[in-house]
Parts: C-alpha cells; structure tokens; sequence
C-alpha cells in the first residue's frame, strides 16, 4: 500500500521553516558580548587556569555542565591556596615595575642633581625622537621658555627670570640633568613628573639639546 505524498502545500511550507529553523539555530549559537552562545561541549572552552579579573567562590556554579576532575562547578575559579581565595597575587618580593620601554621608575629625589647629571638619555638622537621632542616642548614648556628656548614664551615673558638655554650657564647641562629639574623643578619652575610621563619628559630633553646648541 502506497503512503500518501505530501502535498505541494506542505512542501513550501517545509521549504519555508527549514531555512528559518537553521536560521535561528545559527543565531542562538552565536556569541555577543557576555553570552557565549550554545555550546557543545563547554567544559572543552572554558579553562580552569585562575583568571585575574574575575572572582567566583561558589563552588556549585555551572555544577550542571562541569565534568572537572575536581567535582566542582564548571564557574568556580577561586584560588584554594590563597588564604583569601584572591586569584590576584601579590608580586614577588624584590620585584621592580618597568614601563612599556623597559625603563626602571626615576627614583632619585630632588636634591639628587648631581647624580642625576651622569644618567645618560636612554632615547637616541634621532629626527623621529627630536621630533616627538619638539612637539611635547610646544605643549608643555614652550609658553615659559619660548619657541627657541631663549627664556621669551609668554609666561616667561611675564614672571620674568626664565633662562636662555643658550647662556653660559645652560648650555652645557646635560641630559640627566634637564629631566630631572623637568621632573622635580627647580627654583621658580615647578614640578613636572606628575604630568608628563617618564618617556616624554627624556624627548623633551632631546629637543633641548638641539637649541642648547644654537
């Protein structure tokens, strides 16, 4: 006996919902932001390394899906040989910061000058560096000692006693020192390390040395 074929009707109604069940399959197993999407086998993605930026003590979450060794939910990432289960730790003792150029924080004080006078430039005297040099000094120095150094920006103009960098006394400053009276100050000029970073107060000091020598 011959089974009933479906009907024209049907078949356009299958050709219809067939591509939009595969439609919303696709779409639910997409990720977007904090929603992973449908998983197969999520045990296999997720990691059990500790990650930093989160902290989960429950040892039941995501008990559902987790088939770690341990017994414990597929979430739970808390650090067990932490005394606070912090997955942040502490770093090792004697550990120095550097920054993105390798370079060790300035810790010479103020009153430190003469030492700082032997540190030599870490950035090379190159057009690149001169450049970048030249358009911090605009910025942040230009308004006191003036586009050519000579003491006549505005400011300094002003307040009066800004020095030439071309004076005897100027002249000859070396590298260490002009960062260093950059960053802590000197007499009437105040302090800058807290506003220019490390990297660009040593360009400025580059660019110094170029009308220095004018």
């Amino acid at each position: 006996m011959l089974k009933n074929k479906p009907s024209k009707d049907m078949i356009q109604k299958l050709k219809v919902s067939i591509p939009m069940l595969a439609l919303a399959l696709a779409c639910g197993c997409a990720a977007k932001g904090d929603y992973t999407g449908l998983e197969y086998a999520p045990q296999m993605y997720h990691s059990v390394p500790y990650e930093p930026l989160t902290q989960i003590k429950d040892e039941e979450a995501g008990k559902w899906l987790s088939n770690r060794e341990d017994e414990k939910g597929e979430f739970y990432n808390s650090n067990p040989n932490n005394p606070y289960a912090q997955n942040v730790r502490k770093p090792v003792e004697g550990t120095v910061r550097r920054n993105p150029n390798d370079m060790l924080p300035y810790r010479l004080e103020k009153d430190d000058i003469t030492a700082a006078a032997a540190i030599e430039n870490p950035f090379p005297a190159s057009e690149e560096i001169i450049a970048e040099g030249r358009r911090l000094y605009t910025q942040f120095c230009q308004h006191c000692h003036g586009a050519s150094g000579k003491g006549d920006g505005k400011a300094g103009v002003a307040y009066a006693g800004v020095p030439s960098y071309t004076a005897p006394a100027q002249r000859n400053l070396s590298q260490g020192h002009i960062f260093h009276v950059i960053t802590h100050g000197i007499r009437r000029m105040g302090a800058h390390g807290s506003q220019i970073s490390e990297d660009k107060r040593w360009k400025i000091a580059r660019y110094v040395q170029t009308l220095q020598q004018q």
